[in-house]
C-alpha cells in the first residue's frame, strides 16, 4: 500500500514538473511569437492614397536624382576635386541612402496595402536609419571644420585638409555612426516582444519598438539618453563653434567686398546644414519625449 502511494506521489510530482515546463515553454513562445510587425503608416484616407503616393514618389525621385547628379558633376569636373566638394559628394550619397531606407518601403505599403514587415527586416531598417542620420551629422561637422580651416587658417589649409585627412574624417564618421547604430540594434535584438506588434509609424522607429517590448528597456533608454543624444549634440556644438570662429574672423577683415563675399559663402551654404542638423536633433528629442509618455 505504501509503495502504491509512493508511486502516485512520484507520478504527481512528474506531472507537475511537465506542466511547469509546458507553461514556461508556452510563455517563451508567446514572448517570441512576434515574427513580424505591422506598420500603420501615415493617416491617409483610402481615396487619397493615389495622390499622396504620386507626391511622395515624385519627392523621392527628385531627392535621389538631384543628389546623384551632384555626385556625378563632382566626379566629372576636376575643378571640384577639393575637400569641400569631397564631403558634399559623400553627404549627397548619405541623403540618398537615408531616403531609401524608409520611403520605398512606405510607397510599397501604400500601393499594395501590405503593412507587415518581418522582425529581422524591421531591426535592419532601424539600424540603417540610425546609421545614416548619424553619418549625416558627422559629415556636416566635417564640412564645418573644412570651412573653419579654409577661412581661419588659409595658409595652412592645403596642409591640414589634404586627401588623407579628408578620407580619415569620412572613415571616422562611418565608424562612429556604425558603433552607435550597432549598440542600439544589439540591445534591441535581445528584447522580447509580446502579442502587440502594431507600430504607429511608417517605419521601424526605435522608440516605437521599445514601447512594444515586454522586457526591461531601462538599459536601452540609458544608451539613448547618453550615447544617442551625445552623437547628435556634440556635432551640433562643434558646428556652431566652427561657424562662430569663422564669423569672428570675418568681422576682423577690413575689406567691405571681401567681408560681403565671405559672409555670402558663410551663411548661405551652412544655413541648410545647420537647419538639417537641428531637424535631426529635435526629431530625436521629440522621439525620446514620446517614448517616456
Amino acid at each position: 500500500m505504501s509503495v502504491g502511494v509512493l508511486f502516485k506521489c512520484l507520478e504527481h510530482a512528474n506531472a507537475q514538473k511537465m506542466l511547469s515546463r509546458e507553461k514556461s515553454s508556452l510563455k517563451r513562445e508567446n514572448q517570441s511569437s512576434v515574427s513580424q510587425f505591422l506598420l500603420l503608416g501615415l493617416p491617409i484616407w483610402p481615396e487619397q492614397q493615389g495622390v499622396f503616393f504620386t507626391l511622395f514618389l515624385g519627392m523621392y525621385l527628385t531627392t535621389v536624382l538631384g543628389n546623384l547628379l551632384i555626385v556625378l558633376l563632382i566626379r566629372l569636373d576636376s575643378r571640384l576635386h577639393i575637400p569641400m566638394y569631397f564631403f558634399l559628394s559623400h553627404l549627397a550619397l548619405t541623403d540618398v541612402s537615408f531616403s531609401s531606407v524608409t520611403v520605398p518601403r512606405m510607397l510599397i505599403s501604400m500601393q499594395s496595402q501590405n503593412q507587415s514587415v518581418l522582425h529581422a527586416g524591421c531591426i535592419t531598417q532601424m539600424y540603417f536609419f540610425i546609421f545614416f542620420i548619424d553619418l549625416d551629422n558627422f559629415l556636416l561637422t566635417s564640412m564645418a571644420y573644412d570651412r573653419y580651416t579654409a577661412i581661419c587658417h588659409p595658409l595652412h589649409y592645403t596642409t591640414i585638409m589634404r586627401q588623407g585627412q579628408c578620407t580619415l574624417l569620412v572613415a571616422v564618421s562611418c565608424i562612429l555612426s556604425c558603433t552607435n547604430a550597432l549598440s542600439h540594434t544589439l540591445l534591441l535584438a535581445q528584447l522580447s516582444f509580446c502579442a502587440d506588434n502594431t507600430i504607429l509609424h511608417f517605419f521601424c522607429d526605435l522608440a516605437a519598438l521599445l514601447k512594444l517590448s515586454c522586457s526591461d528597456t531601462s538599459l536601452n533608454e540609458l544608451v539613448i539618453f547618453t550615447v544617442g543624444v551625445a552623437v547628435i549634440t556634440l556635432p551640433l556644438i562643434c558646428l556652431l563653434i566652427s561657424y562662430g570662429r569663422i564669423g569672428a574672423t570675418i568681422l576682423k577683415v577690413p575689406s567691405t567686398n571681401g567681408t560681403c563675399k565671405a559672409l555670402f559663402h558663410l551663411w548661405l551654404s551652412p544655413l541648410c546644414h545647420i537647419s538639417s542638423l537641428w531637424h535631426n536633433y529635435w526629431a530625436v528629442f521629440f522621439s525620446l519625449i514620446q517614448k517616456l509618455q
